[in-house]
């Protein structure tokens, strides 16, 4: 695949972590290291920074995914499938992956259960992921056709994603906030808007105002960990129920004993990834799908509704 002009200037090890997400860090470097995964054919090293437009080309084997995970039957809210893509509910709390923490029981597991043919692709088909306690749709690849389309759509930013969230705050109108997102320098487990991050986007739309709180549409134009989440509260509106990025359980004067419960006890962020758009690998079909609200969320959102009645 080529390397976006966009990325001028990384170096290619990040460049490789952004263009093929289905592999972990780990493995893009002993790939590197060993000459393969080359740039424009040739062996580099992983500190190289790019012009933009060069050939990424990787000519190793793939370790099998079996070798780190195993087929655990799981329940699945499947919203579409065919030969070549599954398109799923996630519902929150589930972990998309194993890794440190959570050896098994994750989505991954369950996917290698439903469809043993999974066992043939990188990671089971995942291309993207969820957050743990964020709800909503994703599309696994089930095909090795379906495993290139759907990772180069998602470089190329062809993908569209659409999430619902309830912020903390009132916002008085939508923003587009464009700022580059890192690592934390001082809290490992969170990220942060910092200038020497990676370009990261998003536009955020106003669906409803509360007194204090308001629904929102948030558009990913970049995939970063945590995007939405940190890009508003780094505006000042984290998500209800995101203890990591700051949410405090901010109330509305007078509020009622269950709108206070609510808010100051809901057990997640606030995000539910409502719809996705994407052409079909084989086809080229347009498909849209739509995830409903996960009743805690519905929840949430009716009893602020309430709350202005």
């Amino acid at each position: 695949m080529n390397v976006p002009l966009e990325m001028a200037g990384f170096r290619v090890d990040q460049a490789a972590a952004e263009l093929l997400p289905e592999f972990s860090r780990a493995q893009l470097s002993r790939w590197l290291k060993a000459g393969e995964l080359l740039l424009d054919g040739r062996q580099v090293a992983a500190k190289t920074r790019l012009r933009g437009g060069e050939g990424l080309i990787l000519e190793a084997t793939p370790e099998r995914p079996e070798m780190w995970h195993e087929a655990q039957p799981l329940a699945l809210d499947v919203l579409f499938e065919d030969e070549h893509i599954l398109v799923l509910n996630k519902p929150a709390g589930l972990v998309v992956h194993p890794g440190a923490g959570n050896p098994d029981g994750t989505l991954v597991n369950a996917l290698l259960a439903y469809r043993s043919e999974l066992a043939a692709q990188p990671r089971a088909g995942i291309v993207h992921r969820l957050d743990k306690d964020t709800s909503g749709i994703m599309v696994v690849a089930v095909s090795s056709l379906a495993h290139m389309h759907l990772v180069a759509a998602l470089s190329e930013r062809t993908m569209g994603r659409r999430y619902m969230a309830v912020t903390e705050g009132r916002l008085t109108g939508g923003m587009d906030i464009d700022a580059p997102i890192g690592r934390h320098p001082r809290h490992r487990t969170r990220q942060a808007v910092r200038q020497d991050g990676r370009p990261a986007r998003t536009t955020i739309r106003v669906q409803e105002r509360y007194p204090v709180h308001t629904l929102v549409e948030a558009v990913l134009h970049s995939g970063r960990t945590h995007q939405i989440r940190v890009h508003l509260a780094d505006r000042g509106y984290p998500l209800v129920g995101d203890r990591l990025y700051g949410a405090r359980g901010r109330l509305p004067v007078a509020a009622g004993t269950e709108l206070t419960q609510m808010l100051q006890n809901f057990p997640r962020q606030a995000l539910h990834a409502y719809r996705l758009r994407l052409e079909h690998p084989a086809t080229g079909e347009p498909m849209t799908f739509e995830a409903p609200w996960p009743d805690d969320f519905a929840r949430l959102v009716s009893a602020l509704r309430a709350s202005v009645a």
